[in-house]
């Protein structure tokens, strides 16, 4: 495997694990009767047209069906992707329900 196909994929894999972590953080704001698109405009006002979460909210399931994220695991996984706009909201969420 050459430089350019290794740098392929790994841009790829990292795609796909991005994918996965909005899917949980679609899912949990599900869980929690949370509109995930209104939760991250709060954090990213200027990008609310995210293709890929709206596709992650088409993959969402209703909450009877989900199993349960757990908070810590949905912060863990925004910090990871630097998100920590998004983990900020999702705190006061949190805090919210406390």
């Amino acid at each position: 495997m050459n430089q350019k196909e290794l740098e392929e994929k790994i841009i790829e894999n990292y795609r796909g694990e991005e994918k996965m972590m909005i899917l949980v953080f679609a899912q949990w704001c599900i869980n929690h009767h949370l509109n995930p698109e209104e939760v991250y405009i709060r954090a990213y006002p200027d990008q609310a047209a995210n293709p890929a979460l709206r596709e992650a909210i088409e993959l969402t399931v209703p909450k009877e069906e989900a199993g349960e994220v757990p908070d810590e695991t949905l912060l863990g996984v925004l910090s990871l992707f630097g998100n920590e706009d998004l983990a900020f909201v999702v705190t006061e969420e949190i805090k919210k329900r406390k």
